[in-house]
């Protein structure tokens, strides 16, 4: 049983404590203000007694000042995260960092690989049956506990208590004396301005049913509140943040349809403020658990439909990220984005998600880089990112080769920094030399474009603006048409499509040259079963117009369907007709113009009508 102290008696604790000690301190908003500091004074006015001690610690919020004079050659600080408060202190050899997957950390303690002499922690009151909790920080705390030669705890009346692996005993203390004050909590941060727009397009990703995962930062969890129109969400979580609270007060998490730990949101930490704190005290449906379970790959690939979202500092255009360095500078660590990363891959339904504003330091540079230069730490792998989003689109990795991913990662890049990036990716190699897409580089994709048909059969066709990576989708459009459809569309026979061909459907600037597609999900696959476009001729204020129909879904409706919106789009925007180049044999054209309502002017030549189709006043959009 702990032996209970006064206040004033906290020296008889500390006198237990010799030179050359590892001492743990409780992580993040779970420190121990109290304690910490009476430490600090004790360790200043008795010098020979801890010399050569380290402080161990995952996340800190930097309350011991071990950088003052007088703790000089006494404390050094050893982390296995990097917070803000020290991240100087590690590049000026200030401090220490070990870098390692957060999961493993206990099993360093349990081993005594790192021998934990010392914890510094802060708990509960004790309950009737002589229990307490660790409240707002289990993680790495419950195995320094275990194994620590001395376990010093401040009892604080203010930590809530939290069901899971946090309860320990009286008997599992050295030293316990109370002191109440408020729980840290968490830093106060100005939402990111692209927030909603990644929200937004996170939305999209994430499923109703989910089980999702957010990593430590701004981003990743004012991300979050984009999800606030879902369903049946569930959570586990290496961190519980004021966000996930929200999602849970409003039902979009509840848990309904996990595969492990149904009902329950499972955490290992929480970074919060008072009313976070209030909400998960005593409150049956959260759980914390010890982060080699939390962490633990294969447990995170027990969960069905598991969705990782994080964050990095930076992407390469084949998919390299760190969320580690920056120019050298060591600017965070690995924390448990590799554990959660690569938890969901593993999960034949899971999927994991990176999330980063697209520029930094006031759009001065892009996070998404050619390469990721020497000495920077690539936390995640080419082969453990699938989707990457950024205020300007989604990007999927997953299954591309580099050119394919570059072009996806070009795509959602800042639009000043993406010339650059093409030019750099080609250089490289990365981007082969006959890929020559600056119109689609550079264009910015119209997303309002994007709608939805119903079908005869009464599913539902996107209608959308191809992007630039769509390349692989037209090519195998173009591939499945027959050869009489080949030679409607092109006035002629056609074998095949060239490389650049193909290239000339996808590199559209959005404005005079735009292409719009149909498209069905065939199984879990896109499939492009209509494409029409139009260019510009500004002298005229013509565009010249094609469309084309897949084989097996011709005299369903899909041309007239994809030929009445790029009207309505083209008409929008002022412009007065269609021109377009169609062999005599083609009735299909001529039908459409009827359908359209277009002022129809054809001259015939060599078998092949020169068309031009004439929008009327009346048709035109009101704004």
């Amino acid at each position: 049983m702990a032996k209970e102290l006064p206040i004033h008696e906290l020296h008889k604790a500390f006198e237990k404590i010799r030179a050359s000690s590892r001492i743990f301190v409780s992580t993040g908003c779970a420190e121990p203000q109290y304690l910490i500091k009476q430490f600090s004074e004790y360790v200043g006015s008795h010098p020979k007694s801890h010399w050569g001690n380290e402080l161990l610690q995952v996340w800190t919020l930097g309350l011991f000042n071990f950088e003052e004079e007088r703790f000089k050659d006494l404390l050094r600080f050893n982390t296995f995260f990097i917070s803000p408060v020290f991240r100087n202190a590690v590049n000026t050899g200030l401090a220490d960092y070990s870098p390692i997957f957060i999961s493993q950390v206990p099993h360093l303690f349990r081993s005594k690989r790192i021998h934990v002499h010392v914890a510094l922690i802060q708990t509960s009151l004790p309950d009737m049956h002589g229990n307490v909790s660790l409240g707002v920080s289990v993680d790495i705390v419950k195995a320094a506990i275990d194994s620590a030669d001395i376990v010093i705890a401040q009892m604080n009346q203010h930590m809530p208590e939290v069901w899971g692996d946090g309860f320990i005993s009286m008997d599992d203390i050295d030293f316990a004396f109370r002191y109440d004050e408020p729980i840290l909590q968490i830093p106060s941060f100005k939402t990111p301005k692209s927030a909603d727009k990644i929200g937004e397009y996170l939305a999209q990703v994430v499923k109703d049913g989910d089980t999702i995962q957010a990593g430590y930062g701004r981003l990743p969890n004012f991300a979050l509140r984009g999800l606030s129109g879902k369903k049946n969400l569930g959570l586990h979580s290496e961190l519980l943040s004021p966000v996930m609270v929200e999602l849970m007060k409003k039902g979009v998490i509840n848990n309904s349809q996990k595969s492990i730990n149904r009902g329950k949101s499972i955490a290992s930490f929480c970074i919060g403020n008072e009313e976070t704190y209030r909400y998960i005290h005593k409150n049956p449906t959260i759980e914390f658990r010890e982060i080699d379970y939390v962490n633990q790959p294969l447990v995170i690939a027990r969960n069905n439909h598991m969705t990782a979202i994080n964050t990095a500092l930076e992407i390469d255009l084949t998919g390299q990220a760190t969320t580690e360095t920056l120019d050298g500078f060591q600017f965070s660590g690995i924390g448990g984005i590799t554990d959660f990363m690569r938890g969901a891959t593993l999960n034949p339904d899971g999927k994991n998600i990176l999330v980063l504003e697209s520029t930094a330091k006031d759009e001065t540079l892009s996070r998404i880089v050619p390469f990721l230069r020497e000495g920077t730490g690539v936390t995640l792998g080419r082969g453990d990112i699938h989707y990457v989003i950024t205020e300007y689109g989604i990007a999927y990795l997953h299954g591309k080769n580099f050119k394919e991913r570059a072009l996806e990662l070009i795509s959602i890049a800042h639009p000043k920094f993406r010339d650059g990036l093409f030019t750099e990716g080609k250089a490289r190699g990365v981007i082969p030399p006959m890929v020559d897409l600056r119109s689609g580089i550079n264009g910015i994709y119209p997303e309002k474009l994007i709608t939805k048909r119903f079908l005869p059969d009464g599913s539902e066709m996107l209608i959308r603006p191809v992007k630039i990576t769509d390349e692989r989708l037209i090519k195998s459009f173009f591939a499945k048409l027959s050869d009489k459809s080949m030679k409607m569309r092109f006035t002629g026979m056609r074998i095949g499509m060239k490389a650049r061909d193909i290239q000339h459907f996808v590199d559209v600037d959005y404005r005079k040259h735009l292409a719009i597609i149909g498209v069905v999900q065939n199984q879990e696959h896109e499939e492009v079963i209509g494409l029409a476009q139009y260019v510009l001729d500004e002298s005229t204020n013509l565009a010249e117009f094609a469309i084309t129909t897949s084989d097996s879904w011709q005299r369903q409706g899909i041309g007239f369907t994809l030929a009445s919106y790029l009207k309505y789009i083209a008409m929008e925007r002022g412009i007065r007709g269609f021109t377009a180049s169609a062999l005599v044999e083609n009735k299909a054209v001529m039908a459409l113009n009827e359908k359209l309502g277009t002022t129809l002017q054809k001259q015939a030549s060599d078998g092949v009508y020169e068309i031009v189709m004439l929008f009327k006043e009346d048709d035109k959009p009101k704004s």
